[in-house]
């Protein structure tokens, strides 16, 4: 049944891509469509109020107009958090957020990383929870999807538009009424949705016990759509209040993969090419089911030492599971959550087996099995030219894509951009192991702490957020180091790429000739899987086997 129930899962999520993909063109497209009648009028108001004209911008206008707003909301939202102590709706009398854990907050959900150093329910006050975080929420992931929208526009030969009306778009005409559907359903399913305080229980023992709650229901519509996952909970959607059932699991899982299996439907539709889009869909779809199988396979096994022990679970690893989920849930959860960038978990990532625990690091680093909202599509589209550029020089011929030629100004663009995130946690991991700053913080000796301390870096980089627990990270160290590598790893590439766009939005089209490498074929799928491995994967192999492979070969 556990299998079954996944088959269905993924079936759910291939039948809503593409008329979601659909959707994201006509909400994206600055032809007069049928929406503008719906969304029309108040995107006006909005773009009157904030004085936003609607003229194309070039891509160093659009890419400094996405900095500089997204940096003024750090800062504003930075101030939220610092004195929420004395700011109203606050009846759990919460103060003021430490300076370097507000820093690293209000980085972390503006980057769409959404990765906790707090514990939810006891770190943030109802106000600071609904301005500052239920509000970055919705600003991150329309950041990411603007950009996107405006990537695929160069590609296509297109202008790219302007960031301002495009982050509108993005919330009044995807995030929000979505979210406020779907806010509902989990309200319906059980999910609070109060202004009221923590409630005070007393349990059949005779002690007290302090039960938060809080308005959960809209914070996890968008916590899951936007791909964010930062719980408004400490222990996130393994809560029964996050996630109180087998329906509610399955809405999660749905939502997460939403916009990232929508991308490729939008993107083949506006450049024109439809059968490119669905061969990069099938091929990150490829690369998805062979991770999970292979996570599936390893948690039904489960840990060797316990099997001998006779102290195996007869229905695989539950070790840091919720019983009401069990093994499959939460494995096709977790490898949900950081395919899709998105961070919520439902069980703890610090107790899976090191091959399970090596899956989401992958996901992670490579971040193009899927990726979040926008991100992780833009990083396909990289590792696309990536295999045009080499199969081109394996034939002697100049690499184009779409019909433009990729040269050297790109591809050295595209380089920086690869090299970026290795470089952020690789760099980012060994200053904290060579420190005690950083090394004071892991739990566990040998191969599962440099774990612990990869995967923290790992999540910070790709924008994802999931935490391998155990970590001591709130501390001065890691909450200013993780802030500046979320920092980083979010906004230099989405730059970077954008100059990709406008470069090739300004050159000319190449015929097509009987030498031209197609990209929407089976072919260009497989150079493209075998790209991603190859380039990507390799790059974090040493650091895998010193981690989760040799934790493996141990057990």
């Amino acid at each position: 049944m556990t299998i079954l129930s996944i088959v269905i899962t993924l079936l759910v999520v291939a039948l809503l891509a593409k008329p979601m993909g659909i959707y994201l063109v006509k909400a994206f497209d600055y032809q007069q469509t049928g929406l503008d009648k719906i969304y029309g009028p108040f995107e006006k108001l909005l773009y009157k109020i904030g004085g936003i004209k609607q003229v194309n911008q070039s891509w160093k206008q659009y890419a400094l107009a996405a900095v500089l707003a997204n940096a003024f909301m750090i800062v504003l939202v930075y101030m939220v958090f610092r004195f929420q102590g004395i700011l109203p709706l606050n009846p759990g009398d919460i103060a003021g957020m430490e300076p370097t854990l507000a820093f690293n907050t209000a980085i972390s959900f503006m980057t769409n990383t959404n990765l906790q150093h707090y514990s939810g329910e006891s770190g943030l006050s109802y106000l600071s929870q609904m301005i500052g975080i239920l509000f970055m929420m919705f600003v991150a992931p329309g950041t990411a999807l603007a950009v996107v929208m405006a990537f695929v526009r160069g590609l296509a030969g297109n202008k790219l538009g302007n960031f301002y009306v495009d982050l509108v778009r993005s919330i009044t005409r995807v995030l929000l009424p979505i979210a406020f559907i779907t806010g509902l359903i989990f309200v319906a399913l059980g999910v609070p949705q109060t202004l009221e305080p923590t409630v005070t229980a007393h349990t059949v023992e005779g002690a007290e016990q302090s039960i938060a709650r809080g308005p959960i229901g809209s914070f996890l519509s968008i916590k899951e759509l936007g791909n964010n996952g930062g719980g408004f909970v400490g222990v996130n959607s393994a809560h029964p209040f996050e996630n109180p059932n087998a329906i509610s699991n399955f809405m999660q899982i749905l939502l997460m993969m939403l916009l990232p299996t929508s991308l490729p439907f939008a993107y083949g539709r506006m450049v024109g090419n439809k059968k490119q889009g669905r061969v990069l869909f099938v091929s990150m779809a490829m690369m998805f089911v062979v991770l999970l199988g292979t996570s599936l396979a390893y948690e039904y096994q489960g840990n060797p030492i316990l099997n001998d022990l006779g102290m195996q679970h007869d229905q695989g690893s539950m070790e840091g599971k919720e019983v009401r989920f069990g093994t499959g849930q939460s494995v096709l959860y977790a490898v949900v959550t950081t395919a899709s960038e998105t961070g919520a978990v439902n069980s703890m990532h610090d107790t899976l087996t090191p091959i399970s625990g090596l899956i989401t690091l992958s996901n992670m680093m490579l971040n193009t099995v899927f990726g979040g909202v926008g991100a992780g599509f833009i990083n396909v589209l990289m590792y696309a030219m990536i295999a045009v550029f080499l199969s081109g020089l394996m034939v002697g011929r100049t690499p184009e894509f779409l019909g433009k030629k990729i040269e050297g100004k790109e591809m050295k663009l595209i380089a920086i951009t690869l090299i970026l995130q290795p470089l952020l946690i690789l760099g980012a991991s060994a200053i904290a192991l060579f420190t005690p700053l950083g090394s004071d913080g892991i739990s566990n000796p040998g191969f599962h702490g440099l774990t612990q301390v990869v995967y923290e870096y790992t999540s910070s980089a790709a924008n994802n957020g999931s935490g391998f627990e155990g970590l001591g990270d709130n501390t001065s160290f890691w909450n200013i180091s993780t802030g500046i590598v979320m920092y980083i790893g979010r906004f230099f590439g989405l730059v970077t790429m954008l100059a990709v766009a406008g470069s090739l939005a300004s050159k000319k089209l190449v015929p097509e000739t009987v030498g031209t490498f197609r990209t929407d074929t089976s072919l260009f799928g497989v150079i493209l899987v075998g790209t991603i491995l190859i380039v990507g994967a390799l790059t974090f192999f040493p650091t895998l086997v010193l981690g989760p492979v040799a934790e493996f070969l141990t057990l």
